[in-house]
């Protein structure tokens, strides 16, 4: 079941972050660290009500954010289509254990319905340049790859952008 997170599901949520954290790290994916994602960040989602929870069996297993404010570093990228009427995808994590069982694909599914049923032009997201599995993900799903951005706290390697359009 995927529902809206709620205050009780944050520290699930940071431990899920965590130990996808710890899980590229080991396989020498330096896409999140100790700065990123941040609980911070997961309260400003709760509070803006764009974060939503994978519950299976009353387990949290895995998280989305599913956004319309475009970051500031998106801004230079030539999106697809203009930049009015976009969602965002951001910290989509399913925790290590149970990585491989189609999660992932389930959130970006109900993800991808959500800005279609609610007639948005596209979904945009990031993902980092030496994380090859995510950039298969998106593209098998049928994502343009269209620029590159920088997070310095997260890496000095940059970010892949990439949009479906609706």
């Amino acid at each position: 079941m995927i529902r809206k997170a709620n205050q009780k599901d944050i520290e699930t949520i940071i431990n899920v972050t965590k130990a996808c954290a710890k899980d590229m790290i080991a396989k020498d994916i330096f896409q999140w660290n100790e700065y990123y994602p941040s609980p911070s960040a997961f309260q400003n989602d709760l509070k803006r009500r764009e974060l939503y929870v994978l519950e299976i069996n009353a387990t949290i297993q895995g998280c989305i954010v599913i956004s319309t404010f475009m970051d500031v570093e998106y801004e230079p990228i030539k999106w697809m289509t203009l930049n009015d009427n976009n969602i965002y995808i951001h910290r989509l994590a399913i925790h290590p254990k149970f990585q491989g069982r189609g999660y992932a694909q389930q959130l970006m599914d109900f993800a991808e319905q959500f800005a279609f049923d609610n007639n948005y032009s596209s979904v945009r997201l990031d993902t980092f340049s030496q994380n090859k599995r995510n950039q298969n993900f998106y593209e098998l799903r049928g994502y343009k790859r269209l620029g590159d951005i920088y997070f310095p706290k997260q890496s000095d390697f940059p970010f892949h952008c990439y949009e479906l359009v609706l």
